[in-house]
Parts: structure tokens; sequence; C-alpha cells
């Protein structure tokens, strides 16, 4: 491996930064550019046959549908939430808890967000948020900058399970070197993943003692007309009872129940309690805190949605900030997301009906263009299937009309649009710098990177672990993707360097959860369904903030756990 490839592998990465956080360019005009020097780099740099380039982006064409897919569903049920009046009943609820934009952040980012992410990953906590956020009378921008931050301990397990069920335990499974020396222990691979679960959850328990806060800080800091944390200091109190009632059972569920559900129980716990607490009375700012004249705004925090923008069914929050009565009941307005949860969950823990969305309407095109690559879309077990048949029950239940149906669709389709292209390239870049390896039988360009980072740090890698977990989830936008691709190199540099495994993987699984923080997918989404596309460069500088601390503090706990407290383990 020679400085030459490294500086040649690196290439894509740059260009994308430099585009978007330097130059400010949206992702859609970025990524292309960044796939360009992908295809020169792998022709030019290592070798790789124009069959194998194109086979590479189809490949990651075919997952980036996949992914769209889920963005599409998501954004439909809230459009189509938007239109029957539900989403006001949703915003008029919270909002009669607390008009306080501290308290909604804590509330609405860190603990339905992380609902939202446990049961359905995908980006869409955001997706979700987001536009509640605008609803109740955020700036747009402000909405997504939180909106990404808060959900990060339950990216790990999001999606029920599936960066570890998927992205390790599968992984896992088929390496002849993980499977003999767990053989040698007397523990399975899954038995083994399990204790990965514990250590991620441990890591982001500790860790995420400041989330909240840092949800709120940024809000006031960047967005407050004081542009000071001090209003969030007041809501401190708050912030730590909501980590603590989330945390708890979050980490319980990890050790006895496993990488399935921390995310999803551990979010609906806190939810309820913090919700209690907060309605007798207790954990309220002493003065109610409230962004500054909308008049008085730049101009780069709104986009195409106004905010406390509402239908036409129900105005839940009155022009002068004051809660007005939504005609739906609440009940009624929660059953889509409460059917979203429970289907979801079901369609992932019941083995027959797994095995039978799994296996049904499933597009598979094996042998792409002679190379071996393959590429499918299981069209009934994505979660975007479960979005849409929401959108179909929620149609009767909410007694919509053609019109409402069609604007619905309409205005999904408009909102998504923007964000394909970048999607498609991105993921097509990232699939060019992984099979340049297998292409020409030598180390991939992330392998290079990788190699080159793990030979560079020696006996301090462990502190870095967490940031590789955190490249690949940047490149890929998904904590399980990260996971397929690093989970094995982390494995192999634990073993080198004579530390604890479990300790260096479990690091990585919360690395992936970090990357999504400035995941050009996940930021592309969030932005696209507050119409702000276009804004990525500027999120992703914000978002830059929580990802330094979480990723220096598990990094410092990664090193304590593999030289200090957990030197045996596994």
């Amino acid at each position: 491996m020679s400085v030459a490839e490294i500086l040649m592998a690196v290439l894509p990465l740059v260009s994308i930064a430099y585009l978007m956080v330097a130059r400010y360019w949206p992702a859609t005009r970025a990524m292309p550019v960044a796939w360009v020097v992908a295809v020169l780099v792998g022709i030019a740099g290592w070798g790789m046959s124009t069959t194998w380039v194109a086979a590479a982006t189809i490949s990651g064409f075919i997952t980036a549908a996949q992914i769209l897919f889920i963005v599409f569903g998501a954004v439909l049920l809230l459009y189509t939430l938007k239109q029957t009046g539900a989403f006001d009943a949703i915003n008029a609820g919270f909002a009669s808890v607390s008009e306080d934009r501290r308290v909604q952040v804590v509330l609405l980012v860190f603990l339905m967000g992380s609902f939202i992410e446990g049961a359905a990953g995908f980006g869409t906590p955001a997706a979700v948020v987001g536009p509640l956020l605008v609803g109740l009378g955020f700036p747009p921008l402000a909405a997504v900058v939180v909106a990404l931050t808060g959900n990060i301990m339950a990216i790990t397990f999001g999606a029920v399970g599936t960066p570890l069920v998927i992205g390790l335990e599968d992984v896992f499974s088929e390496s002849a070197m993980v499977t003999s020396d767990l053989a040698a222990t007397g523990m399975t691979v899954h038995e083994w993943v399990a204790q990965i679960a514990v250590f991620a959850a441990t890591y982001h328990a500790i860790v995420g003692i400041a989330l909240p806060f840092i949800g709120v800080a940024m809000m006031t800091r960047f967005f407050g007309e004081e542009r000071s944390i001090e209003p969030a200091l007041d809501a401190l109190p708050l912030c730590l009872f909501a980590w603590a009632s989330f945390a708890v059972p979050y980490w319980l569920t990890a050790y006895f129940l496993g990488p399935v559900f921390p995310g999803l129980l551990g979010a609906m716990i806190g939810l309820v309690v913090t919700v209690s607490v907060l309605k007798l009375g207790y954990l309220h700012p002493d003065e109610e805190w409230d962004f500054g004249p909308q008049e008085n705004w730049p101009e780069h925090w709104t986009g195409d949605i106004e905010p406390g923008e509402t239908s036409s069914k129900s105005g839940a929050i009155a022009a002068d900030g004051g809660i007005v009565t939504a005609e739906m009941p609440l009940w009624k307005a929660w059953t889509p997301y409460v059917g979203l949860a429970a289907l979801l969950v079901a369609t992932r823990t019941i083995g027959p009906l797994t095995d039978f969305l799994q296996s049904t309407l499933v597009l598979v095109w094996q042998d792409i263009l002679g190379t071996g690559l393959s590429g499918s879309f299981a069209f009934l077990y994505l979660p975007g299937a479960v979005f849409l048949a929401i959108h179909l029950l929620t149609i009767p239940l909410h007694g919509m009309s053609k019109q409402e149906i069609t604007s619905a669709w309409t205005e999904t389709i408009q909102k998504v649009a923007p964000a394909t292209v970048a999607l498609l390239f991105a993921v097509g870049t990232v699939q060019i710098m992984i099979q340049s390896g297998t292409a020409t039988g030598g180390q991939s360009m992330l392998q290079v990177l990788s190699t080159a980072t793990a030979n560079t740090a020696g006996g301090i890698y462990p502190f870095f672990a967490p940031l590789v977990g955190a490249f690949g989830a940047f490149l890929a936008g998904s904590n399980t993707v990260s996971d397929i691709l690093f989970g094995t190199f982390q494995y192999g540099v634990a073993t080198e360097l004579g530390v604890s495994r479990t300790v260096l993987v479990g690091a990585q699984a919360v690395g992936g959860a970090i990357g999504n923080l400035i995941a050009v997918h996940n930021v592309v989404a969030a932005l696209a369904v507050v119409g702000l596309v276009g804004q990525e460069g500027r999120v992703i500088r914000y978002e830059l903030i929580p990802l330094a601390y979480y990723a220096t503090a598990t990094g410092i706990l990664v090193m304590l756990f593999s030289y200090v407290v957990f030197p045996s383990t596994f």
C-alpha cells in the first residue's frame, strides 16, 4: 500500500467534503461529481474495467432505490396526515404539554424520534419529526438540525435491531475466522452479538447523558434571539430526567432481551414517564422560551413550508402561538403511527410473516453484467411497504377525499424528487469504492483507507474505532451498512492489537450511529420534507458539533474499556 494509493482512495471523499461543506454545494450537484471522481480513481488508480464500474454503480442504484422507497413511504404518510388534519392534532397534543420550545425538543426529538428510529430506522425519525417541529412553529432549518441530533442512542438498534442482527450477526456467521475463534470459547455468534449489544448500549447510556441538552443548546445558540446556550441551562433538569427515563429501560432491554428492542422500548417508556411528570407540573423551565419574530429570521432558515402551516381541517397553532383545539381526536390522529409501530414490529418479529415478506414480490438481479454482483428489492419487507399500507388504511379511517389523496401524493413526489439524484449517485459512489477490491483482486479503496488509519494509529487505535464506524455511515447513510463494511475489519484490528474484540466491535456499532448525523442520505431526506433541499452543507457543519462530542467521549471510553476495565473480554 503506497502513499499514492491512499491519496487516490480518499479523493472521492475529499471532493464530497470540499463541495458540500466548504462550497455549500447541494448534494444534487456534489454527489454526481463525487461519482465521476470515484469512476476515474477506480479505472485509472485501481484498474477497474468499465464493466465493473457500471455493475458497481447499478448495484448502488438498486440499494438507493430501496432507500428512496422508504423515504417516499415516510413522506407520503406525513402528507397524508397533514391533509386529514391529524398532523395538526398531534402538534396540538404536544403543544398542550408545553409551548416551551426546549420542552418540545426533548419530547419530540429525543424521545419520540428515538421511538420512531427504534421502530423504523432508515433515517425516518428526521423525516417524521422535522415536519412536526415546523408545524409547531420552528424555523425549518432549526427543525432539521435538532431532529438529526436527538436519536443517536436509538440508531445502533434501529429498525428493531437490524444494524446488529443483519450488519454484524449475519456477516460474522459467514466468517470462518470469527466462528472458529468463538467456537474455542463455547459461544455462538448469536450469543456474542448479544454481548456486543450490551457494550454498545453501555457506551450510549454513558455518553448520551448530554444528548438531550445538546439538541436544546444548539437550538438556543444558533436559532435564538440571544444566540446563547444560557436558556438551555434552564432546561437541564428536564434533559437529565428524560435521559434517565430512556437510558435505564434501554440498557436493561439490551442486557436481558438482546439487540432487537432497546431503542423501541427505551423510548416508549421514557416518553410515557417524561410526559406524565411534565403533566404533573414538574420539570418545566421557570420562563417560557420561544424563537424571535419570524420577520427577523434569516432567509436561509425557511423554505417551501411555512412554520405553523396547518391544513384546512383544523388549526392546531394559532397565529399568535396559542393553542387551538383540533377537530380530530388525539387518539384518532395517533392511530396511524401506533399502527405503523405495531406493523413494523410484527413484520420483523413474527417468523412466518417475516419469511413470507422476505420471499414474496422480491425483484432480483443476479450476476450483474457478468461480475457476480447482485441486487434485490424485497418490496413487501422494506419499511416503505409498511408506510404505504398505513397510508391506505388511513384513507378510510380519516375519511380522506379523492382530492386529499391526490394532494398527498403530489406533494410527496415534489418533495422526494430532488433527493433522488443525490441518493442514486451517493450510493453508486460507495459501491465503486467497495467493489474496487473485488474487481481487481486486491484491497478496495475503503480497505486501503482503513488499513492506513489502523497502521498510523497503532496502540491508540481504539480511540478512533468509533470514527471508523462513523466514516462508514457517513458514506452509506446507514448504521447497518457501516457495520457490514467495517465490523470484520474492527474484529481483525482488535485481534492484531490484542484488545477485546467485543469492546471494539461495540464501538463500531456506536460509531455507525454517530455517522448518521452527517450522512448525506439522511440530511437530504430531512431537508426534503421541510422544503429546504440545497442546505445540506450548512446542516452538516452544524452537525459536526454533536459528532465531535460523541466521537471523542466514546473514544475515551473505548480506550478505558480496552486497556483498563475489560482487557480480558473476548
